[in-house]
Order: structure tokens, then C-alpha cells, then sequence
């Protein structure tokens, strides 16, 4: 029999009945300011006793808080979950948007906020562009990249900010790469991406890059329904998409491919830094590189958390979930679950992470998680071999932290190395 919170009697989060008022019930816990700056918050460490949690939501939904491995990647799998916005709570205030409590339908071109049928059309002409292959061809153009980005690096060192002299601009290049972006426009482009994912910009100044960015999203559609070149938007012209589409679809790959694999690179840096016997265990053996890119993709699941919500009554191991119930599942805590990943709060290089949840899973699984691997697997050894004396110029915590986003990572990583 499954667990059900209505029912009288003990329920699922050790309460009973007469204590399930929704101010009771904890909300989802995001202070990381004390403790391993790697680590989930300690607040949400201590409710991860359990699988699935009762949780409070921002505008008083009670819903639930998925933390067991088992648990997370049966929502994910799972098509009676819903990943469409408008159907969901949030559990948290929008960073700069703290006022909003409901979410608005997708906009037109972002399947990520789909279902099937929907969705599957966006998913399945995306995919073919996306493949192992594919994305290893474009091995070269990273390793290019990468050293021009260490080039730069040595002549202004030996002491700069990694995440603005290589973390940000290696997947902002290979984005650009993949959607056709012409170098003469790549400085702008970058610039506006820049301020959109700038912790420290205002709302204006966001809405204003994001504006930008939808503007140049069409200029470059339309240059390339108008002359085609060999990329995935020029690709993507001669599909049945529409021009609102496309636009909507190069947003989606922008976000999706930029930050998250920008916040990867600085913050496995720190992490690597932090941990000496592993960087000298990757420094020493650069056939473990793929291990570490997916260790360091568990330990540290900076795209955290993922919202889904309940079509119909679902049963989740063992805990029943009712309709129209959010559920926050948590992957920074699904991927240290031990009955899962022994040992989960020690990067360890040797592990084999197989099974994290770092991309998600079922249909919404990252579409561009292999060219984020790639990059990571070209990045990390690349920059160890130029700079081996490679460590942090301030101390550990005065690393500024990038965590009132819902994507986590370092602002700044002042590093610096000994010039030959």
C-alpha cells in the first residue's frame, strides 16, 4: 500500500494528521553559507532521511520534496509527471522575480516547459543534431578554443579570474560554433548573454539582454533561412518549424549550453583545487579525465533542482502523490544518496558516477549533455597541463559564490600559478 498524507494515522514524513498544516511543513532549504562550499545545504541534507518529503511551496501549495536517487529518477521517467510551467508551484522565489508566484505557459520554441505530444516533435528533430559522434567532431574546435583561451590566460597572468578568462568564454565560443553565430557578431552576442546570466544585474538590465537576444535570435534565423550554412540553426531552417519557433528553440540551446557548462568548468576548478589528491591523481593520469567529468558532474549538480507535476494520483516508491501536486526533486541530494553513491560527500575521481542525475532523466534529459562533456573532458586537462602549479590567490572562502541563481557556481575564481 502506498503512503497517503490524507489518510489518518502516521504519515509520510514521520507527522500525523493533525500536524499537516502547510506552515508546518518545511520549505526547500538553500542556504549554502556555511560548511563545504560543494556540499547541499545542511538544511536540505537533514530532510533527505527520507525519500520523499511533504514540502511548503512559495505561494502555500503543499507538495512534496523528492531526495532519494530511486525516487527522482521515477518523477523524471515518469510521463504522468508534468513538466509544463503553468501546472507548477514553486518552491522558491525567482531570482529578481521574487514576486512571482505562478508560472506562465512556455513560450513559443521552449520545449522544455512541453508534454508529449508537443515536445516530442521539438525533441525528436533535436536529437539527430546531438548525437556522440556529432558532438566528438567537435572535440577540435574545443581544444582550439581552449588554447587560445589559455594563450590569453598566460599573457595576463599570472594571477586572473578563471571564470571570466576561461570558464564563461570556452561553451559561450561553442555555442556560437553550433548555432552559426559569425565572429563578427560573437562579441555582441556574448555581451548580452553575459548580462542575462549576470547574478548582479538588475531587472532591467535583464529584461533588456533578453530582449537583445530575442532580436538577434531572429536576425540570425533569418540569415540563415536566407542563406544556410553548416550549423544546427541552418539545419534546423529546413524543418517544419516556424520563424517564432525557431527563434524560441535558439533561446532554449543558448541558455541550456551556456550557463550551466560555464558554471561546471569554474566551479569544478574550485572543487578540484580544494581536493589536491585529486588533481594530482587527474594531473597524473589524463585517461581519468572521464571519470572526473562525471564525478565532478554528481558531486556538484549545479542545475539544481528540476519541478514536475502529478497528471493523476502516482504512486512514487511507496509514497502516493495526488494530482495536481508539485514535486521539487532535488538533484544535488538524489546524486549524494548513499544507498546509491557510497561515500557521496567525497569527490573521488576513481568512482564510477554511472547513473547521476546531473542531466536530468526520461524525455527531457539534457539534449546537449555530450557537448558538455566534451568540453569539460577537453577544458580541465588542457588548463592543468598549462598551468601546473595552478592554485587559488585568495583563501577558499573568500570565493564569491553564485548561489541566488538556479543555477550554482563561483563569480569570480581568482587563481594564479608560478611563470616559468
Amino acid at each position: 500500500m502506498p503512503h497517503d498524507p490524507t489518510a489518518a494515522g502516521a504519515l509520510a514524513d514521520g507527522t500525523t494528521e493533525g500536524a499537516t498544516a502547510a506552515e508546518e511543513l518545511p520549505v526547500l532549504p538553500t542556504d549554502r553559507r556555511t560548511g563545504c562550499p560543494f556540499d547541499p545545504p545542511a538544511g536540505l541534507t537533514a530532510l533527505s532521511d527520507e525519500p520523499m518529503r511533504r514540502l511548503r511551496y512559495v505561494d502555500g501549495h503543499t507538495g512534496w520534496l523528492a531526495t532519494g536517487h530511486a525516487a527522482a529518477r521515477a518523477v523524471l521517467s515518469d510521463p504522468r509527471f508534468s513538466a509544463r510551467y503553468e501546472l507548477l508551484h514553486l518552491p522558491i522565489p525567482m531570482p529578481g522575480m521574487e514576486e512571482v508566484t505562478e508560472m506562465p505557459p512556455a513560450p513559443v520554441g521552449d520545449f522544455l516547459g512541453l508534454d508529449a505530444p508537443e515536445h516530442t516533435r521539438f525533441r525528436r528533430l533535436l536529437t539527430g543534431k546531438f548525437t556522440v559522434r556529432r558532438m566528438r567532431q567537435l572535440a577540435d574546435r574545443v581544444a582550439q578554443f581552449t588554447d587560445e583561451c589559455l594563450d590569453a590566460m598566460e599573457q595576463a597572468g599570472p594571477t586572473v579570474d578563471l571564470v571570466e578568462a576561461f570558464a564563461r568564454p570556452i561553451p559561450a565560443l561553442m555555442i556560437c560554433e553550433l548555432l552559426g553565430v559569425p565572429y563578427a557578431d560573437r562579441d555582441r552576442f556574448q555581451e548580452h548573454v553575459a548580462t542575462l546570466f549576470d547574478q548582479a544585474a538588475d531587472v532591467t538590465a535583464k529584461a533588456a539582454a533578453f530582449e537583445a537576444v530575442g532580436r538577434f535570435m531572429g536576425e540570425l534565423v533569418a540569415a540563415k533561412r536566407a542563406e544556410p550554412t553548416d550549423d544546427l540553426l541552418s539545419d534546423l531552417t529546413t524543418s517544419d518549424l516556424t520563424e517564432e519557433e525557431l527563434i524560441g528553440v535558439g533561446g532554449v540551446l543558448l541558455a541550456a549550453g551556456l550557463d550551466t557548462t560555464a558554471n561546471m568548468l569554474g566551479l569544478g576548478t574550485f572543487a578540484l583545487l580544494s581536493n589536491p589528491d585529486q588533481l594530482t591523481a587527474l594531473s597524473a593520469d589524463p585517461g581519468l579525465v572521464e571519470q572526473t567529468v562525471e564525478e565532478l558532474l554528481r558531486y556538484l549538480s549545479v542545475a539544481d533542482p528540476i519541478l514536475r507535476s502529478a497528471l493523476e494520483d502516482v504512486e512514487v516508491e511507496g509514497w502516493l502523490v495526488k494530482a495536481g501536486e508539485t514535486v521539487t526533486v532535488s538533484v544535488q541530494a538524489a546524486n549524494r544518496d548513499p544507498r546509491k553513491f557510497p561515500g557521496p560527500d567525497r569527490l573521488d575521481i576513481h568512482r564510477k558516477a554511472t547513473g547521476h542525475l546531473a542531466f536530468g532523466h526520461g524525455a527531457h534529459q539534457c539534449l546537449g549533455q555530450q557537448l558538455a562533456r566534451v568540453e569539460m573532458a577537453v577544458a580541465f586537462p588542457a588548463l592543468l597541463a598549462r598551468f601546473p602549479t595552478l592554485r587559488l590567490a585568495v583563501p577558499p572562502h573568500e570565493v564569491p559564490l553564485r548561489d541566488r541563481a538556479n543555477i550554482y557556481g563561483v563569480l569570480s575564481l581568482p587563481v594564479t600559478w608560478d611563470k616559468e
